[in-house]
């Protein structure tokens, strides 16, 4: 744990955690340090806000599923799933929706070996998608797996013996890790459709 350190007035602190008096520190310096400083509040601001959303969202659906159950007397047995809500115009809909959190054993090293043996094996005759695929699934940032994309060669149909064996062995190393939760809010565009309203920055 970082010691708090107190700052004279007139000094400012350092990345490397110096003091510095402020009339050295850059104009170009305090500007930046200013905006950083302006957005890291807001986006801890928003953080906050979301998290106090989905734990309202989740409570006030949880609510709604007891008096729902109450009013027939049923109590729910097990564990508790997706669930989706409308208002009664129908404008909007929210999903709480559980999904399983996957993580990979030491089993994935040994498909990945036996999917890119495939790929050698078929040479000029892979599709260049499929290996693109692959490339993104195993070499994602800082050297990750990315589980969406490993999952989606397992939904691939190749009639090859090899392929089959990676993808038992890619099956072998799935791992599950406990379950998430998530809130999804929709908005209806026209009569049948609905758009998921935007709560990740990613897709903004």
């Amino acid at each position: 744990m970082t010691a708090h350190i107190e700052i004279p007035a007139g000094f400012v602190k350092n990345a490397a955690g110096h003091l510095v008096p402020e009339h050295q520190v850059r104009d170009q310096d305090k500007l930046r340090d200013n905006v950083a400083r302006d957005l890291a509040a807001q986006a801890v601001a928003i953080s906050e806000s979301m998290a106090a959303f989905k734990a309202k969202a989740l409570a006030d659906i949880e609510d709604l599923i007891s008096i729902s159950l109450e009013r027939y007397g049923v109590k729910l047995g097990g564990k508790k799933g997706n669930v989706s809500i409308t208002t009664y115009d129908g404008e909007f809909k929210i999903e709480r929706a559980l999904a399983n959190r996957l993580s990979f054993t030491e089993e994935i090293l040994a498909a990945k070996e036996l999917i890119y043996t495939c790929i050698r094996k078929w040479s000029a005759g892979a599709d260049r998608h499929l290996m693109a695929l692959v490339d993104r699934a195993f070499t994602g940032r800082n050297g990750e797996i990315r589980t969406n994309d490993v999952l989606d060669l397992m939904r691939l149909e190749i009639d090859d013996e090899d392929w089959k064996t990676a993808m038992d062995a890619l099956r072998d190393s799935i791992q599950v890790n406990g379950k998430a939760v998530y809130i999804r809010v929709y908005r209806r565009i026209g009569d049948d459709r609905y758009e998921q309203i935007n709560l990740n920055l990613a897709g903004a």
